[in-house]
């Protein structure tokens, strides 16, 4: 059941406080939903803390954030949800240049340079899957295994073949769209006849624009040969269901937050809003596995309900209990405990390392928060001599990932280029900027101003070159008693800069650029304004850099608790019955979007976990036989 605000959630409260769960999650995002999905599909009881408000659990809830999306003035990425003072949420808009010993503090996340970070996530239920792009790559073969094949990064303890397997399960459970042909190569192997749950979805005519002077383009990579060419990316997002998916007998999507609501999460409909919410639900978020969880009778869920402590027994090493606070009931803030077998932390890649160094919980390796990813993106963008559709289809349907690997990762970084359906609106803020320009700059007006502008926006090509970080235990989240929230929580103290290895992938980056807009006879007009807080000096060229949102790294995985913080389970290494669950676990973050991959995880994981309460609780059921 869903706890409203008020009086009722105070008695629901207390009630969970007199349970002891088999299983406490902290977070409902994707990692979170899955776990708790799983969890309850074999009969255990779930207790689900969510930060933030748990308006989006009905379909009026979610209606509410459309049309909170539609009338503000400012469309970024946090723009359709509520602002929460308890539970804050970082907005790309905070980023600001840091003066080097002067940590930037106006901002939830505490910038400690020498990078500032422009990176974003989502408090609410679901969590950043409200607002993710819904590109859905699997990391590729070789990303598993960077310092055995090419003497950089860490190695995972698992292997592509081994959370393969899992792939599959991700891809069935947000309802991947692609055609396996599309997504067959630098050694992407599907099992015999397998098929995605959905077709692919259609190449933009954008996308067809740049494949007709892009395609076949020859390029050299340290002597390594590649040809160019544009594809589909696999999206979470309803198409076409396939008939041959599950030996014949197809898919059928799971409709909106509410499995029992049938009149949205039907087919996209190719809105290009879809970042920062879809608004019929078709594409993908947490919010569809986690009503399936709660249909269960299983799961409970606590919403603005902010987890402040992991507490662990000093002889056991095991964790008894978890200190929440909420806010927004009779009360006002009150501390209160959840009490389970399992613990499950399913935050984020900042939050989950911040509420553990928060805890007084560091890790015997030291490596908690540290070795903090995020992909860097370059955006380059130009205009077409032709109209091409701009502003049609999806924010991202197609792309180059040629370079995603090779053998030059010995020396740089690999990269993913996105193809911008939306113009250049990440990079210049269009369409408000060119309006702005043809008005006050060029007196345009009326008939002329409208043509004027369909002329310029229909014409925008954006590339984005997502390029891989390798982990660096200088890149990290800490925290410090002198920044805290209203909550009295510490707020994350993010330390971070690009490595060498990233900047000369960055750097052939816009040389690939350039060249790709010669190609297409486009006229360059990338600039990188050295005032911008993400801008980035190397080899006497200037580039501004923004973050992804695809956080990785910080509890990270590995096969000794000497060198990681989580084992191949996603269990500590310190804490038996503790699970540090998501995109912090990820000793790599290759160049695919990180979605799919901590799905893949938490199916693996989760699988561990039923194992493990099951063991736990067998003498008790003995006892009682």
């Amino acid at each position: 059941m869903i706890f409203p605000r008020g009086a009722a959630q105070e008695m629901d409260h207390d009630s969970a406080a007199e349970v002891l769960y088999d299983a406490v999650v902290v977070g409902s995002g994707i990692s979170g939903a899955i776990v708790a999905n799983e969890l309850s599909r074999a009969g255990h009881r779930v207790l689900v803390l969510e930060a933030g408000p748990g308006e989006d659990a009905t379909l009026k809830g979610y209606e509410d954030y459309l049309e909170r999306f539609y009338t503000t003035a400012f469309k970024d990425n946090q723009s359709p949800y509520p602002v929460t003072h308890e539970a804050p949420m970082p907005r790309g808009t905070d980023a600001r240049k840091i003066r080097p010993g002067h940590p930037d503090a106006s901002a939830y996340l505490v910038q400690n340079g020498p990078f500032a970070s422009d990176t974003t996530y989502t408090r609410v239920l679901g969590g950043t899957t409200m607002h993710w792009e819904g590109k859905t790559p699997r990391m590729i073969p070789e990303d598993f295994a960077l310092g055995e094949r090419f003497d950089q990064g860490v190695d995972w303890p698992l292997s592509y073949e081994q959370i393969e397997p899992y792939y599959v399960r991700a891809e069935r459970e947000i309802g991947v769209a692609a055609d396996v042909e599309d997504q067959s190569y630098l050694g992407l192997t599907y099992k015999p006849g397998y098929v995605f749950p959905m077709r692919g979805l259609p190449l933009s005519h954008l996308d067809k624009t740049v494949a007709k002077g892009v395609d076949g383009t020859p390029v050299e990579l340290d002597g390594e040969q590649f040809e160019l060419k544009v594809r589909p990316f696999p999206q979470g997002r309803n198409g076409i269901p396939n008939p041959a998916y599950d030996e014949g007998k197809g898919f059928k999507p799971v409709g909106a937050v509410s499995t029992s609501q049938v009149d949205e999460g039907e087919r996209c409909q190719g809105n290009i809003n879809c970042v920062p919410i879809c608004p019929v639900q078709a594409k993908y978020n947490a919010g569809k596995t986690l009503a399936k969880a709660l249909q269960s009778g299983r799961v409970d869920l606590l919403a603005q309900s902010v987890a402040s402590k992991v507490v662990v027994d000093p002889d056991s090493g095991r964790v008894t209990h978890v200190e929440y606070k909420t806010y927004g009931d009779t009360e006002g803030r009150t501390t209160r405990i959840a009490r389970g077998r399992l613990f499950v932390i399913c935050a984020n890649a900042i939050e989950t390392p911040r509420l553990m160094l928060a805890s007084g919980l560091k890790s015997s390796s030291g490596l908690m928060g540290r070795n903090l990813m995020d992909h860097a993106y370059l955006l380059s963008w130009a205009l077409l001599p032709q109209i091409a559709g701009t502003m049609r289809g999806t924010v991202c349907t197609g792309g180059i990932s040629d370079l995603r690997g090779g053998a030059f990762r010995r020396r740089q970084a690999a990269f993913a280029v996105d193809i911008h359906n939306d113009g250049w609106g990440w990079a210049t803020g269009s369409p408000y900027t060119d309006l702005i320009n043809l008005v006050d700059d060029q007196n345009q007006f009326g008939a002329g101003l409208r043509h004027e502008l369909v002329q310029r926006i229909s014409r925008q090509l954006l590339l984005a070159f997502m390029v891989e970080v390798l982990p660096s235990p200088s890149n990290r989240v800490s925290v410090d008693a002198s920044f805290k929230d209203e909550l009295g929580n510490m707020r994350p103290v993010i330390s971070y800069n690009i490595p060498e290895y990233t900047m000369r992938g960055v750097a052939y980056a816009r040389q690939l650029s350039r060249r790709i807009y010669q190609r297409l006879g486009a006229a360059d007009h990338t600039f990188y304004d050295p005032s911008d807080y993400g801008y980035v000096s190397y080899e006497g060229e200037g580039y501004v850099i923004r973050g992804g949102n695809h956080l990785a790294g910080t509890h990270i995985m590995g096969s000794s608790p000497s060198t990681s913080v989580v084992d191949a389970q996603q269990r500590s290494w310190d804490h038996e019955n503790l699970y540090l669950v998501g995109g912090g676990s990820m000793p790599s973050v290759g160049t695919s979007n990180i979605t799919l991959t901590i799905a893949a995880l938490c199916f693996r994981s989760a699988r561990h976990m039923v194992e493990q309460i099951r063991k736990e609780t067998a003498p008790l059921e003995l006892a009682r036989h």
